[in-house]
């Protein structure tokens, strides 16, 4: 069994009996943690994911000790400049060791899909109108007949009807002289 859980801001996966290294808490040595952001959870048989998180599951785990991790060292230099700037840091981190897995009150992952289209039809059926009523205007034949057609098209039929400055229009001034 294992699960995906958020500690700290950051998301593991762990299982039981796991140790971990995370960002620094604030609990004691020897304290038992309950984390309750458990996105994911797989017992072997079947998934159960969380929208966000699955609700009543948590993962329980012991404080082991606090530590700094290894330390990382930042060197910068700029060749024949005389620039050397040495800096470093480490990080503070906790070890954990996970204890249990709780899945108490969590949803499967099929009963999470289908519960989700439901709440968004019955929120979809209030929104949407029973009736909607619409004015029909019937379009002009020949702006329609214009619309359709391209640019060439369109230079075409003006100047086989005697309209000048047809090179510097666009479609909609094209429809627009056309149409008059």
């Amino acid at each position: 069994m294992y699960a995906i859980v958020e500690i700290a801001g950051q998301q593991f996966k762990v299982v039981q009996d796991q140790k971990l290294f995370v960002q620094r808490l604030t609990d004691k040595e020897g304290s038992k943690v309950s984390f309750d952001k458990v996105f994911l959870l797989d017992d072997g048989k079947k998934v159960s994911i969380g929208a966000p998180a699955i609700t009543g599951a948590s993962v329980e785990a012991k404080v082991v000790s606090h530590l700094k991790g290894d330390k990382v060292i930042v060197f910068k230099k700029k060749r024949r400049k005389g620039y050397r700037v040495k800096n470093g840091h480490r990080q503070a981190l906790t070890e954990l060791v996970i204890e249990k897995i709780q899945a108490t009150g969590s949803k499967s992952k099929k009963a999470a899909e289908s519960s989700v289209p439901e709440k968004e039809t019955k929120s979809a059926e209030k929104k949407v109108p029973k009736k909607i009523v619409t004015q029909k205007v019937a379009p002009k034949a020949v702006k329609k007949e214009y619309t359709s057609m391209t640019v060439a098209q369109l230079k075409g039929e003006a100047k086989a009807k005697g309209v000048e400055g047809i090179s510097g229009m666009k479609k909609a001034d094209l429809v627009a002289a056309l149409s008059k």
